[in-house]
């Protein structure tokens, strides 16, 4: 066991046992195997283009909007506060975070959306699909094998979500999905920070924005109460302070509540290993009241910041960049570039099917700005 393990419950994920990688590689002298994981994902080139994909804004729109790695780096930072409070692996959480966005397409979920849309004769697009295809395919930075090589345990919370007919062509980490068991609590948990993170964090966007206001954020329950004790302990304060406090607090509270509602699941299910775990239901989650408290939340979110009018316009022409670029790439190949032309196939369909997978790759590994460069090259007769 590494010193890095001997803190850890005996149903948390231990480096030392994992089920291992898809090519075998001796073991480090001075890192555990998820740590290694971890350094991986932040020398990637798909984590590096995290810093100029949006969250909610276009990433032109402003310098102090979350950007997917700004994102991934607070799910990593709430992440690991969970794991240490209920003794499970805090380097696999961090890893998991800071990876599980890596197959987002440009333009939020607008770009996954008509990317999807764009590739329902090819088998579809799904960006938790498409985050693991990267670590597993498509980053090319070793001689001995395609991806980053990553642990099963990392590659499994990667796959967030996957239907039930990718599952039965995903091997192992699939199987979860075709036999209704759990992942292992790292998992789980990384899944929960990233709603708690992206949550509060577009209340903050969305404010400095102007596209939603602090009057209609107080008719959401969670956010009036922690409003009202920061005015209980600074009176008058006000602006981004006060904003700050607020969301400050809620952020707290949803992470106490996990806490304590795991902690209280975790005792109640008994579980001694992380085969334990994968057999038993869910243990990491909020209480029912804050549950609900954080759906109302995201209802509002969805109603008044993500449907906004001018949310609305600037996801209608992304949508529409990602349809043209993927409808000219589709109808003249040689526009792309050279490493995303199939040249070769067992038949015409086979070539079809495997050039629409390689345009999709091309534009899912756009940021926002290159993605508007490359289709002004391609229908503005001033650009080259």
């Amino acid at each position: 066991m590494t010193l890095t393990d001997q803190h850890l419950a005996s149903y948390a994920a231990q480096s030392t046992t994992s089920r291992g990688r898809l090519f075998i590689e001796p073991a480090s002298s001075s890192r555990s195997e998820f740590q290694r994981d971890r350094d991986r994902i932040i020398h990637c080139s798909a984590f590096r283009r995290l810093e100029y994909k949006t969250q909610v804004f276009v990433n032109h729109e402003g310098d102090l909007f979350r950007t997917r790695l700004t994102h991934s780096l607070e799910v990593a930072q709430i992440g690991r506060s969970i794991a240490r409070n209920l003794h499970l692996n805090e380097d696999l959480v961090e890893a998991i975070a800071l990876a599980h966005d890596l197959g987002h397409t440009p333009f939020g979920h607008a770009g996954q959306d008509a990317l999807n849309a764009c590739m329902h004769p090819y088998g579809g697009f799904e960006h938790n699909l498409q985050s693991l295809r990267i670590v597993d395919k498509l980053e090319e930075r070793y001689a001995a094998f395609d991806g980053l090589n990553l642990c099963f345990e990392t590659r499994e919370g990667i796959l967030k979500h996957c239907s039930l007919k990718n599952a039965e062509s995903m091997g192992d980490v699939g199987q979860r999905f075709i036999h209704k068991t759990q992942p292992g609590l790292e998992a789980q948990l990384t899944n929960l920070a990233d709603e708690i993170a992206y949550n509060n964090h577009d209340i903050d966007d969305g404010l400095r924005s102007g596209l939603i206001t602090e009057k209609q954020l107080l008719q959401v329950e969670i956010f009036a109460r922690h409003r009202a004790e920061v005015e209980s302990v600074y009176p008058g304060l006000s602006g981004r302070r006060a904003i700050s406090e607020t969301i400050r607090r809620m952020i707290n509270t949803l992470i106490t509540d996990l806490i304590k509602t795991s902690a209280a699941l975790i005792q109640k299910y008994g579980p001694k290993s992380v085969d334990d775990v994968r057999n038993m239901p869910k243990m990491i989650a909020f209480s029912d009241s804050q549950y609900q408290e954080a759906k109302v939340l995201k209802q509002f979110l969805h109603q008044y910041l993500y449907r906004h009018y001018q949310v609305n316009r600037v996801m209608s022409k992304a949508r529409r960049i990602i349809h043209e670029l993927f409808d000219a790439f589709m109808a003249e190949p040689n526009l792309l570039p050279p490493d995303y032309q199939v040249l070769s196939a067992s038949d015409e369909q086979q070539k079809c099917l495997q050039q629409a997978r390689k345009i999709a790759d091309y534009i899912a590994g756009m940021t926002d700005r290159y993605a508007v460069r490359e289709h002004r090259r391609l229908f503005s007769i001033d650009e080259n």
